[in-house]
């Protein structure tokens, strides 16, 4: 593991420091160059954008440019750090908008004393940019936030530990559930963990078809009941009326579950207990809930993902975040709304059963992919994902009405 850190510590530092930089897309090479590009031509569309502000998107890298904007107090599994710590996550986040979608992508670490200090901050400095996607946030302040700046910001803003997590669980889940021969509607889901990612997964699998009356959340202190007095307003939706109150009480007959919480809290015999052809999504990181091994020793009939990228079906967000901003930005959508992120679970699951290309495969370092147990979600190097989710989320978002431009002629055909 020290050979890794090396590794790790050495891919940051050379053969310059981080993982992005700026590059120029205009020449500036003559005495011509710097006038047009400062003064005094920079004066010229100074003053169309004052007279419209629309303008920005033809004159600058506004209109594809993402924040990825964080406080560090949810930092990966490392928890609050503070903001700075965070910058190598933000910087990484940054590299895969650019690697995946061709967006422009800027770090910004944020100190504040209060939320509102946050909030205030970010909304400022939002209409620099044509998108914001927020980072490592810890629950419940993340949901304050990003509400609070969806309402004051004309641009798209995103949560990703929530959505982008959520998108890529229910586009796992609803081909898993396939596989089972099972209906998402008819699924009884236990969520170990009651943080940003465990509520807005089970928020989306709601909307996807599952019952809300059919989820059992767990906490540290247990099921999310009814007769507490201690939920927060983000919990309470999902306090069941039920005398329920260990996950081996819930556990039992369960179809699905649901891990955003922490490692090996989910035994073999808790495996036991769910009902025939169980989904078990362990998504802790690097650690899962449980592992793959002892799960497929305890039950033979299930289907398991994880958050790690070395067994099947890893749930990884680059899967959707990056093509998300892709598809709202190309349509200069003022928001991501549900039926966007809708759209995007349903254009990673049908790729999932289509025929994998030999590059994908090598990429992946495996000889075959198909559309089954070990095979629910796409990788995240397939080519596909970037047209066909980017397409996807652009038309929802004009036929949801909050895209301000059509799409474009031939839009991802190229």
């Amino acid at each position: 593991m020290s050979d890794f850190r090396e590794q790790a510590l050495k891919y940051h530092a050379e053969p310059v420091p981080g993982k992005i930089s700026i590059e120029l897309t205009k020449p500036a090479e003559t005495v011509n160059d710097l006038a047009l590009a400062y003064s005094p031509g920079v004066a010229e569309p100074v003053r169309e954008i004052a007279a419209d502000p629309d303008n920005a998107y033809k004159y600058t890298a506004k209109g594809n440019m993402v924040a990825v904007i964080t406080n560090g107090t949810a930092i990966l599994g490392l928890g609050n750090l503070g903001p700075l710590a965070s910058k190598p996550v933000m910087e990484g986040k940054s590299l895969l908008f650019k690697r995946f979608a061709n967006l422009d992508s800027i770090d910004i670490e944020v100190k504040h004393r209060t939320t509102q200090d946050f909030i205030n901050t970010v909304e400022n400095i939002a209409d620099t940019f044509g998108g914001i996607n927020l980072e490592d946030i810890k629950a419940p302040e993340c949901f304050e936030i990003e509400k609070a700046l969806i309402e004051r910001c004309s641009i798209p803003v995103f949560h990703d530990d929530q959505h982008g997590t959520a998108i890529v669980t229910a586009a796992g889940m609803l081909n898993a559930l396939e596989v089972q021969g099972k209906e998402i509607h008819d699924a009884l889901i236990v969520c170990l963990g009651a943080g940003a990612a465990a509520i807005a997964c089970m928020e989306l699998l709601i909307k996807c078809g599952a019952q809300r009356e059919h989820i059992y959340m767990l906490d540290r202190k247990g099921v999310i009941h009814t007769r507490r007095d201690d939920l927060n307003e983000y919990k309470q939706l999902f306090a069941n009326n039920t005398d329920k109150r260990t996950l081996q009480d819930v556990i039992s007959d369960a179809d699905v579950f649901v891990g955003v919480s922490g490692p090996n809290l989910l035994s073999a015999d808790d495996l036991k207990l769910m009902a025939d052809k169980p989904v078990v999504f362990a998504c802790s990181n690097p650690d899962p809930e449980i592992k793959p091994e002892l799960a497929h020793e305890a039950r033979t009939d299930l289907i398991m993902a994880t958050g790690r990228s070395d067994y099947p079906n890893q749930v990884n967000n680059v899967l959707c975040f990056p093509f998300i901003f892709r598809g709202a930005l190309d349509v200069r959508a003022s928001k991501i709304n549900d039926e966007m992120k809708i759209a995007a679970v349903h254009a990673i699951r049908e790729i999932a059963k289509e025929p994998v290309s030999k590059e994908v495969l090598e990429a992946a370092g495996v000889d075959s992919l198909e559309f089954g147990s070990e095979y629910i979600i796409p990788k995240p190097m397939d080519p596909r994902l970037l047209p066909r989710v980017a397409l996807a989320v652009a038309n929802a978002a004009i036929e949801s009405g909050v895209a301000q431009l059509p799409l474009p002629a031939n839009y991802m055909q190229s």
